[in-house]
C-alpha cells in the first residue's frame, strides 16, 4: 500500500537570511558513539559505543575543476551507472550531464509547485537504475519514483509512481535529501515546514528522518511499528551519510544558535524545538558537533574514506570532518565559490561540490552555478 498524509501544505513565508559571523563556537562536549568494527548492516543501522578504530581519513588533494556550468539554482547530483544526473530546483528539469560538461534534459517532474526553498530538490537512484525524487506538490512535498530509459546521452524519464505524499511542505524547512542506506532502505529528510511542534509529534512526517523500502512500505524493524518516522525532533535535516559501518550522519540547519551534525539512532529524539544544538538534556540526543548559522548552513554530505565532507550555504565552505573524531573539522575554499549545496563521490573517486549561488540568495560569479570536482588522497 501506499502511505498518505492528509495534512495540507503549509506554504509560509520567512527565513532569517544574514547574519553576522560570531566568535567561533566552542569544542562540542558530546559523546561521540563511535563506529563498529562490523560490516555495514542489513537491518536498521545502529551507530556502536565501541571506540572508534584510528585512521588517516581521506582528504582534499589538488585544485577544483568546472565539471558544468551555467545551472539554474541546481539542487542534488547523483550518479546512475556513472552518468551524472542534476536536479533543478526552480525549472523541474532533471538534468544528464556528458563528459564535456553540457546538460540535457531527461525530464521535467510534473505538478512541482516551488515557494522560496521549495520545488524539485533530492535525488536518489535505486538498485534497479530507477530514479527516487523529492519534489513540492500542491498538497505538500512527496517522494516518486520513475523509470530512466535509453543510453547516456539519450536517457529519458518515464512515468511517475508516488510512493509517499502529504509531507508538509513550505517556503522554507522542506528538508528534501533522499538517499539509499548500506540496509537498501531508502532514508527521508523532512523539515517542520514552520511548524515547530510537528518535530515532536511522531504521527506528524514533518520534522522527522523517515525510511521505507524501495517500494514506500514501512520496513518491518522501523523502530516505531507502522510508522515511516526512523528519528524525531528535527528542525530542517538536509544531509545524509553513512561511515563505512553503517553509522548514519545527518545535517541540521538551527535557528539561530546552532546548526548540527547528528549521529542519528533508530528512535532517538533530536530535541527540536525544545532545545538547539548541545544542551546535555535527558531524552534528546546531543550532536557531535555544532556551528553557529552564519559559518555553515549545512546542506549536503558524502562520505569518503572516514572522512565527512558537508556543503555549507551561509558559510560558503566546504568542511570536512574525520569520521574517528567528529568534534573536529577542516575548513576549504572559504568563500572562495559562493554557497555550496550538495557534494557527491564520483565513480572515479573524485568529490564532487555544487554551487548555489542563482537560487536568490547568492551572488552569482561568472559561470553560476557550477559543479567542480577535486581530487582525493
Amino acid at each position: 500500500m501506499r502511505h498518505r498524509t492528509l495534512t495540507a501544505a503549509a506554504i509560509g513565508t520567512g527565513i532569517l537570511l544574514a547574519g553576522c559571523t560570531a566568535a567561533p563556537p566552542p569544542s562540542p562536549t558530546a559523546t561521540f558513539p563511535a563506529p563498529s568494527s562490523s560490516a555495514p548492516v542489513t537491518s536498521a543501522p545502529a551507530a556502536s559505543t565501541a571506540s572508534p578504530a584510528r585512521t588517516a581519513p581521506a582528504m582534499i588533494a589538488g585544485t577544483p575543476q568546472p565539471v558544468a556550468t551555467g545551472l539554474a539554482a541546481p539542487w542534488s547530483v547523483v550518479f546512475r551507472d556513472g552518468t551524472p544526473l542534476v536536479s533543478e530546483r526552480n525549472s523541474a528539469r532533471i538534468l544528464e550531464l556528458a563528459p564535456d560538461g553540457s546538460a540535457r534534459p531527461i525530464g521535467t517532474v510534473e505538478g512541482v509547485v516551488g515557494r522560496g526553498e521549495s520545488g524539485l530538490l533530492g535525488l536518489a537512484v535505486g538498485g534497479g537504475g530507477d530514479l527516487y525524487v523529492y519534489s513540492t506538490a500542491s498538497d505538500g512535498n512527496r517522494v516518486q519514483r520513475f523509470a530512466v530509459t535509453g543510453t547516456p546521452g539519450s536517457l529519458s524519464l518515464g512515468q511517475p509512481d508516488t510512493l509517499l505524499a502529504g509531507i508538509p511542505a513550505a517556503s522554507t524547512h522542506d528538508g528534501g535529501r533522499i538517499a539509499f542506506g548500506p540496509d537498501g532502505m531508502l532514508y527521508v529528510t523532512a523539515g517542520d515546514a514552520q511548524q515547530r511542534n510537528s518535530a515532536q509529534e511522531r504521527d506528524s512526517l514533518a520534522g522527522k528522518i523517515l525510511r521505507m523500502t524501495p517500494d514506500g512500505e514501512v520496513p518491518s524493524d522501523n523502530p516505531f511499528p507502522g510508522s515511516l518516522t526512523y528519528s524525531y525532533g528535527h528542525r530542517n535535516p538536509q544531509g545524509l551519510a553513512w561511515a563505512d559501518d553503517g553509522t548514519l550522519f545527518a545535517t541540521e540547519f538551527g535557528q539561530n544558535t546552532w546548526d548540527e551534525l547528528n549521529v542519528i539512532r533508530p528512535g532517538a529524539n533530536y530535541g527540536w524545538p525544545t532545545v538547539e544544538g548541545i544542551a546535555g538534556r535527558e531524552g534528546f540526543v546531543d550532536p557531535v558537533q555544532q556551528w553557529q548559522p552564519g559559518t555553515a548552513s549545512p546542506s549536503g554530505m558524502a562520505q569518503a574514506g572516514g572522512t565527512l565532507f558537508i556543503a555549507n550555504l551561509r558559510g560558503q565552505v566546504l568542511r570536512s570532518v574525520p569520521v574517528s573524531d567528529p568534534t573536529t573539522f577542516t575548513d576549504h575554499y572559504s568563500r572562495e565559490y559562493g554557497r555550496i549545496r550538495d557534494i557527491a563521490l564520483s565513480p572515479d573517486g573524485q568529490l564532487w561540490f555544487m554551487t548555489n549561488n542563482t537560487d536568490g540568495r547568492g551572488d552569482p560569479q561568472p559561470g553560476d552555478d557550477r559543479i567542480l570536482a577535486v581530487p582525493l588522497a
